[in-house]
């Protein structure tokens, strides 16, 4: 069988539907459930107020780089441990073919609130972009800011400021629907994530990430039990050259991921 079969039956193994807790369980597992998110939140608020004294000590260089690699370790041990609770299950291995390549947008589908921890996990020379109100916040920013995460406080500024980090050999994720998908496969694409590859002129990495479970999908309740265990599982997809028309490319790459989606993994 060959290695291409292999890692396809992987993912669709990986993505297989899931069933109810049984009736009895359910409240252990969803206090299992629960207890893990907010291991989560201590995790981040550690690491944040570790940050905070260090982003006026340690030079940029220095402090991006350490920044980058705390968060995607802090999200590996997170992962770790879902794993092991056998209630939470990623399968991105794929992505470490990534890791120490520089310059590349990386543009992924976004099924759920957790898309981002899947990707930066695997990805320490990543950077984000972020929601300006929270890197400004004095708890949730210190390790978004020392780690020189991207912005989105105005078009220009969170353009200039990718393109520089993809210049300087960084890695950007990105989620061109903008937010959670509410429109099966995708929603429509925000042509930013072209915008920055052609201004940098760094190629587009597209990845899927399948999952069947709606867990913490957009209008997901966090309280709320889905069907355990929840599986996701990353796949890489095309890469695109530095595009010359942006439209043209945020209509190609959409078009792809969608039709990418329906088809799932290769047989």
């Amino acid at each position: 069988m060959s290695a291409l079969a292999t890692r396809a039956d992987e993912v669709r193994a990986a993505v297989s539907p899931s069933r109810p807790a049984p009736l009895l369980l359910r409240p252990l597992a969803w206090l299992a459930l629960q207890l893990q998110l907010l291991l989560l939140g201590l995790m981040s608020l550690a690491w944040n107020l570790v940050a905070l004294p260090l982003l006026p000590l340690l030079p940029r260089a220095a402090g991006l780089r350490l920044g980058r690699a705390a968060i995607a370790y802090g999200y590996r041990a997170f992962w770790r441990v879902a794993a092991a609770s056998g209630m939470l299950r990623l399968d991105a291995a794929v992505l470490d073919a990534l890791r120490d390549e520089r310059g590349l947008v990386i543009v992924s589908n976004h099924p759920s609130l957790l898309d981002a921890l899947m990707l930066v996990a695997r990805l320490p020379r990543a950077a984000c972009i972020m929601k300006a109100s929270l890197m400004r916040n004095p708890l949730l920013g210190p390790g978004a800011r020392l780690a020189r995460y991207i912005p989105n406080d105005s078009l220009y500024g969170m353009v200039h400021r990718a393109v520089a980090d993809l210049r300087a050999g960084g890695q950007l994720v990105m989620f061109p629907e903008a937010t959670r998908t509410t429109r099966v496969p995708v929603n429509r694409f925000h042509a930013s994530f072209a915008l920055i590859a052609r201004r940098a002129q760094v190629p587009i990495q597209v990845v899927f990430i399948d999952t069947e479970s709606p867990y913490l999908a957009k209008g997901w309740p966090l309280w709320r039990l889905p069907p355990l265990p929840i599986r996701f599982a990353v796949r890489l997809g095309r890469r695109f050259e530095p595009p010359q028309d942006i439209d043209a490319a945020r209509d190609e790459i959409e078009a792809y991921v969608a039709a990418g989606l329906r088809q799932g993994p290769p047989r």
